[in-house]
């Protein structure tokens, strides 16, 4: 069975990357502006951009910390201006392109690594790091949790935190809201693979759109990231659910985020 998901998930991510490099830098361009535009928004104010990460972050001084799955670099980078010795992986070339002409008009360094985030060199898995953070969209493209856990373990040093926020399950796979109405319209507990429409298909022109490429992705429980936290020999800090921020779908979770810590021994 476990030789049948990595097959699946090398699958996945062969076709995960030819959507992320199509067009990508584009999307960013129309998405955050210029480079140079979207640097100056990041220096203005590089907390406001880590949003509700920051309650959860330890001092960042100095400290290193890699994003998996950092896409266009903006939480990294915004580490990084707040004294993080930043390192992004990432699947798209397009996307690394980006984060680093925006690292560069900042003024600081980034560290991006082009893979897959499975298929990290073993010289990476040293457990240096201080804090390993995933954050929005990023659990769906691992169709076993497993895996990724380990490798979050192996990077993260003795006392490293793990800082993971993502769509909240009730969101992605249960409720379709519509305004004030919500209609339960999803099976929570569907374990199958689904496709969806590259995320930066939304900030391209309609002419791209009708050619958008699709990305395979596994909706997971809250339960099973939990528990695929736990069994990965972490130890769980903090689970907090955030509402959805619309008037209309206040009483609906948005987002959660999970902290824990890799233990001293």
């Amino acid at each position: 069975m476990k030789a049948y998901w990595h097959t699946l998930q090398e699958q996945n991510n062969h076709l995960n990357a030819q959507a992320w490099n199509q067009e990508t830098y584009n999307a960013w361009l129309a998405r955050f502006g210029t480079p140079e535009e979207a640097a100056s928004r990041l220096h203005k104010n590089p907390r406001a951009r880590l949003g509700s990460h920051v309650p959860h972050l330890p001092e960042l001084q100095g400290r290193k910390i890699i994003n998996l799955l950092g896409s266009h670099g903006a939480k990294a980078i915004a580490l990084a201006l707040l004294g993080a010795n930043a390192t992004v992986v990432d699947i798209s070339s397009e996307n690394a392109a980006y984060a680093l002409d925006v690292a560069r008009a900042a003024g600081v360094d980034l560290r991006y690594i082009v893979s897959d985030v499975l298929s990290l060199p073993e010289s990476e898995l040293d457990a240096s790091y201080d804090l390993v953070l995933l954050e929005l969209g990023v659990l769906h493209y691992f169709v076993d949790l497993e895996p990724l856990m380990s490798t979050i373990t192996r990077l993260l040093r003795p006392g490293g935190l793990l800082l993971l926020q993502d769509f909240h399950p009730i969101s992605t796979k249960l409720i379709t809201s519509r305004g004030a109405r919500h209609k339960v319209s999803g099976n929570y507990f569907d374990k199958s693979i689904i496709t969806q429409t590259v995320a930066t298909s939304k900030h391209l022109n309609p002419a791209y759109q009708e050619h958008t490429p699709v990305v395979y992705q596994r909706q997971w429980t809250l339960g099973e990231i939990i528990t695929a936290i736990a069994t990965s020999g972490l130890i769980i800090a903090s689970l907090t659910e955030e509402p959805n921020p619309k008037l209309d779908d206040r009483g609906i979770p948005k987002l959660f985020t999970v902290t824990a810590h890799k233990s001293l021994h």
